[in-house]
């Protein structure tokens, strides 16, 4: 099962990854330069995805959605004998922090290339990590340590402790299954969107309660830990750029942050890793506030930000897990880790952040060019050609630059941003650079909150990438019709000197929607823009700006509606948005139901 390596090193024959998008294609890599062969699984949608197309070998695993393929332990465990893996490993995300899914794969005499199932058991419950954390003398968040399934039990926590309080998700991470809840009159609404966006995406619906920090900031400790009882705090990464509690920008080291509480939150994450018998790489999650930290949680797997951690420590994350679960010891001390100069990483995902909304963009890529130049590494799971789907993690690329010093590693992403070209979806590098550019974020005074709370992103406009076309907001003053437009740069030429301009040009084509490419689930038909501008603004129709399934109607024929209110829920990329009402009206006329699917533009209630 384990072959011998040069140089007395043991990798295994052949990983297959049970994942999807930039992850999976991060661990193709690094199995391919340890001479690892690799096997992919794939959904209907991802037939011909980058990750496919990059392993040695991929099987179907059929269906569309996550639970039909990706949470499939079934398909998945019919993949490994098929093919003859030898290993597994589950990225981030889905199985990753499943104790079935890993013990499934263990009985197989197949290696799960992360914790011990009791670790994951321990850590991967967000309740029974905050008890663990505590018994180990790490204090965390005051909060609710039971599960929660009575909204009355929300109530009365806030009442005690003051609002606004955060629901969690117990299985989860990533901000997935998070409702901050500022009244009593919001808890049931909450409490029940946690419990959906918990189970259709990590499977489990189980939610517990935290009391709600004013301004932290998100610091994470990055820990690794062998078979043999050796277990290093690596450095830590600030993740405090967050909107919709997802991250945006992470880097490493945190600005702003002194040594002797960067090395006392370090010993504490090798307490809580101790504390159940932790081995691998994991993260242990603190916030940070007036000089003090609290314990979060621990993601017993990769980070999606892991590669900030990588470039500063020079130590790639992905081998040494492959090599801890192989049974080597760790090949350096906690005196030997050195951390070097300083690194960024801002998410690319398809998401269109016009005024701070950022709504989910499925689509077909139609472009993509990657910057270069010193310091930087682009992490994608997309090309041109390529499809976001609606149904999975809108995650297209992960860009990270390292640099002597962080005002240095800041300009050179900026840099990168600006070479950066993504067309036929919205994607959040507008939003990005406007975070970088602000003087609050050049001098570290944000916090988890600042992004929705204080940076001001009402001139922000959704981009298809530097040289793109950008989704239209509004019509070209003076436009005589209701033409959809796109504003759109354009080089000209004056006197022999190169301009770029920005027009505002009609979209007669359907603008940067291209037609349908690898795995496209496009709608035929006219484009979205212009089906939904079919409503008008301020019109009786309510139609969905994306495509997704619809999870609550919350209004019946007859009822009276004010303007803004909430008329159903529709899920798209594992997250839940308000579809509003335009206008004050009576509904005359409602058109789907929970569990339809929709497509952008679709009208899905008309008001009178």
């Amino acid at each position: 099962m384990i072959q011998q390596q040069t140089k007395g090193s043991t990798v295994f024959d052949k990983v297959l990854i049970a994942n999807r998008g930039e992850i999976a294609v991060r661990v193709i890599r690094t199995c391919r330069e340890l001479g690892i062969a690799t096997v992919a699984v794939y959904s209907e949608l991802d037939r011909d995805a980058l990750h496919v197309r990059l392993a040695d070998e991929a099987y179907a695993l059929g269906g569309q959605s996550a639970a039909e393929s990706y949470l499939n332990t079934a398909a998945i465990l019919d993949s490994i004998r098929r093919s003859g893996a030898d290993a597994v490993h589950p990225g981030y995300g889905f199985f990753s922090e499943n104790t079935d899914f890993a013990r499934a794969i263990t009985a197989e005499g197949v290696t799960f290339i992360g914790p011990p199932p009791e670790a994951i058991e321990v850590m991967g419950d967000k309740i029974s990590s905050r008890q663990a954390a505590e018994a180990a003398g790490v204090p965390g968040v005051p909060g609710q340590s039971e599960p929660v399934t009575d909204p009355a039990v929300i109530t009365a926590f806030g009442e005690t402790h003051g609002w606004p309080v955060a629901i969690k998700a117990a299985f989860g991470g990533g901000g997935r299954g998070m409702k901050v809840v500022h009244g009593p009159d919001e808890v049931v609404e909450a409490m029940e969107s946690a419990q959906r966006e918990a189970q259709a995406y990590f499977g489990r619906p189980e939610i517990y309660l935290e009391r709600y920090l004013s301004w932290p900031r998100h610091v994470e400790m990055q820990i690794l830990a062998d078979t043999q009882g050796t277990c290093l705090w690596l450095g830590e990464r600030d993740c405090s750029c967050q909107r919709r509690h997802q991250k945006l920008i992470e880097e490493s080291p945190a600005p702003d942050f002194p040594d002797d509480v960067r090395r006392a939150m370090g010993e504490a994450a090798v307490k809580v890793a101790r504390a159940c018998g932790y081995v691998n790489a994991g993260t242990v999650e603190f916030l940070y506030q007036d000089g003090s930290f609290f314990f979060l949680e621990m993601n017993t797997r990769l980070q999606v930000e892991h590669p900030v951690t990588e470039l500063v420590t020079g130590l790639d994350l992905v081998e040494q897990q492959l090599r801890v679960a192989a049974g080597e010891p760790l090949s350096l001390t906690q005196e030997q880790v050195r951390r070097d100069g300083h690194a960024i990483e801002v998410r690319i995902n398809a998401e269109d952040p016009t005024a701070g909304r950022f709504a989910p963009s499925p689509g077909t890529i139609t472009r993509f060019r990657a910057p270069a130049g010193p310091g930087v590494r682009l992490d994608a799971g997309y090309e041109a050609g390529d499809t976001v789907s609606q149904f999975y993690d809108n995650l297209v690329a992960k860009l990270v630059v390292w640099a002597p010093d962080r005002d240095r590693a800041r300009r050179r992403m900026l840099r990168s941003l600006a070479e950066t070209v993504i067309e036929g979806v919205a994607t959040t590098i507008p939003a990005d650079v406007a975070i970088l550019e602000h003087p609050d974020f050049v001098a570290a005074t944000h916090s988890t909150n600042w992004v929705e709370q204080r940076l001001d992103l009402a001139g922000v406009t959704a981009s298809g990438g530097s040289g793109g076309a950008e989704t239209a907001v509004a019509p070209a003053q003076g436009a005589d019709d209701d033409t959809p437009r796109v504003l759109r740069k354009v080089t000209a030429e004056v006197d022999g000197r190169r301009y770029q301009l920005k027009l505002w040009v009609p979209d007669i084509a359907g603008g940067a929607v291209a037609a349908p490419a690898r795995g496209s689930a496009a709608r035929p038909g006219r484009s979205a823009r212009a089906r939904s501008a079919s409503g008008g603004a301020g019109s009786g129709t309510v139609a969905v700006p994306m495509q997704g399934t619809i999870v609550k109607v919350l209004v019946a024929v007859g009822d009276m509606v004010e303007a803004g209110q909430t008329v159903c829920v529709l899920e798209a990329m594992k997250m839940e948005n308000a579809i509003t009402a335009e206008r004050t009206g009576t509904v005359t006329e409602v058109k789907v139901a929970a569990g339809d699917s929709v497509g952008a533009g679709d009208v899905v209630a008309v008001i009178g």
